[in-house]
């Protein structure tokens, strides 16, 4: 027998098993915030949601696009929008108007559901239908449905597309990539049991959903009833004072909430006040691998368990996972926390290895089914039968893979990917600007902050703040550089190709001359 995987099995199973249990905590006074759900609304309202689709002559198969930081309604989408047949398209709500605007278009999406607190600057990014989840516009789109109401039937097949998640990767323009209801519940599964998601669990949603679909974890959670408490913006404070209020014991996120987290705590601690967690939260990262340091800060200030991932949104996105096994307690705190640092070891059902240049090639049922209308690039990222991550690495003696360096030159910043290629191309319209590089350079915050390298052009005279704000006028701002240094020249190979790899290096020694 061979029954179709489909996302929406996770909230159906929580339904039936947990209808009268908190489902979702949505973030008081937010726009029209939910409060507290239970499993069997949550079902209710996803199921209405489906319902009012139909009604407006939304077909199987067409993209509903969201525009929203962390709430209920984003949670409901995901079941609402993909278990009926239709792809949900999450947009980074971060991104500006124009880089909304070519996402909604290149993927097609025929309702667009827009954040109140995006709806002024989104005016002119416009769908067939466009709704503002305010509580009030979207009231309908989210109306509970009886227990006898029930949207048609769908007979789709798990290899039918469940979202369309925008990468920013390595090009100036972001690319569809497709995740089946197959990647997006095998995913969800094998992360779920390598994190032990258990019904005793409370999660807080402090990693973006759109992120992956949330990494997974939107749908893990949920298939063990677990109460999921909704974090729209990262607040260091917050989050603990929610953490105690709530006995969360889960939570994911990039190297920057980590950070947060630790300053918030180190705040309390000066003040004799209470921090939640110890001995009782785990803490999954992924993004820029943080220090050693802050591994070691987690584990032993906080008093949390540290886990890291790695993977992508074309691996949907786990590929390995490094929890510290139990023999490894007896390890001082900072070797066991350098041990920690190494991206891991392959997950359940997944294939790691590297090609003969280093670059880390993988293997799973989580590997996406290919990037939405761009069949070249799909064939290039799949060759070989292969995804390639575009990331360069090596598996060491006990067989974990350590992240070396990104072959595509993207930075990660506070768990954002920016192009340096799009970042060179703004600067480079700058009149001031005779040639540029831009990397990434370690930052205690965010993990990587984008640093621009400047060649001024003769006779001009641009200064850092000039160029910085040239970039805020262009570009959404996280991906804008922090800093700016000028330099008299490029390191170029003969062929006339930026070598950032030396660049980088005179960044890993904050002593280190510069040749400026």
């Amino acid at each position: 027998m061979r029954v179709p995987l489909n996302v929406g099995d996770f909230l159906r199973r929580a339904a039936q098993v947990y209808p009268g249990s908190p489902a979702v905590v949505d973030e008081p006074g937010s726009p029209g915030s939910w409060g507290t759900v239970t499993y069997g609304q949550l079902e209710a309202r996803a199921r209405g949601m489906a319902l009012a689709l139909e009604e407006m002559g939304v077909g199987v198969g067409e993209r509903v696009a969201i525009v929203s930081p962390n709430s209920a309604r984003f949670q409901a989408a995901f079941f609402g929008v993909s278990a009926y047949g239709r792809i949900l398209v999450p947009i980074n709500y971060r991104l500006n108007a124009e880089e909304i605007g070519y996402i909604v278009e290149h993927s097609g999406a025929s309702v667009l559901l827009v954040d109140p607190a995006s709806d002024g600057v989104l005016a002119a990014v416009r769908a067939p239908r466009r709704i503002v989840l305010d509580g009030s516009a979207d009231a309908a789109l989210f109306a509970e449905a009886s227990a006898g109401s029930h949207p048609r039937a769908w007979d789709g097949g798990e290899d039918d597309v469940a979202s369309i998640n925008y990468t920013s990767g390595t090009t100036a323009r972001p690319k569809g990539v497709q995740l089946t209801h197959r990647n997006c519940w095998l995913n969800a599964v094998t992360l779920g049991w390598h994190m032990g998601v258990q019904e005793q669990d409370v999660f807080m949603h402090t990693l973006p959903m759109f992120h992956c679909n949330g990494w997974g974890m939107p749908y893990a959670v949920t298939a063990m009833g677990c109460k999921q408490v909704i974090v729209r913006r990262i607040d260091g404070e917050e989050i603990l004072d929610r953490m105690e209020e709530h006995e969360v014991t889960l939570l994911c996120g990039a190297p920057a909430v980590v950070n947060a987290i630790l300053q918030a705590a180190d705040v309390r601690a000066a003040e004799a006040r209470y921090v939640p967690g110890r001995s009782v939260v785990r803490m999954v990262v992924a993004g820029a691998p943080p220090p050693t340091r802050t591994i070691e800060r987690v584990e032993v200030d906080l008093g949390w368990e540290f886990i890291q991932i790695y993977g992508l949104t074309e691996t949907a996105p786990l590929l390995t996972l490094n929890r510290a096994p139990v023999f490894w307690d007896d390890n001082p705190p900072f070797e066991r926390a350098r041990m920690q640092a190494r991206a891991g070891v392959p997950a359940l059902g997944v294939g790691i290895r590297t090609a003969s240049d280093g670059e880390i090639l993988a293997r799973s049922n989580h590997v996406f089914a290919g990037y939405w209308q761009q069949p070249e690039e799909t064939a290039e990222a799949l060759a070989g039968g292969w995804f390639h991550t575009g990331d360069k690495g090596f598996i060491d003696a006990d067989g974990y893979l350590v992240v070396a360096d990104r072959k595509k030159d993207v930075i990660i910043t506070g768990g954002e990917n920016v192009s340096s290629l799009e970042v060179e191309d703004c600067l480079y319209e700058h009149p001031g600007v005779a040639e540029v590089a831009v990397i990434g350079v370690p930052h205690e915050k965010w993990g990587e902050t984008v640093k621009a390298l400047v060649v001024r052009r003769p006779g001009e005279d641009p200064d850092a703040a000039e160029l910085i704000a040239h970039c805020r006028e262009r570009l959404a701002h996280f991906k804008c550089p922090t800093s700016v240094d000028f330099f008299d020249s490029l390191p170029r190979t003969a062929t006339g190709k930026l070598q950032k790899f030396k660049l980088r290096e005179l960044y890993r020694d904050p002593f280190a001359p510069r040749p400026y």
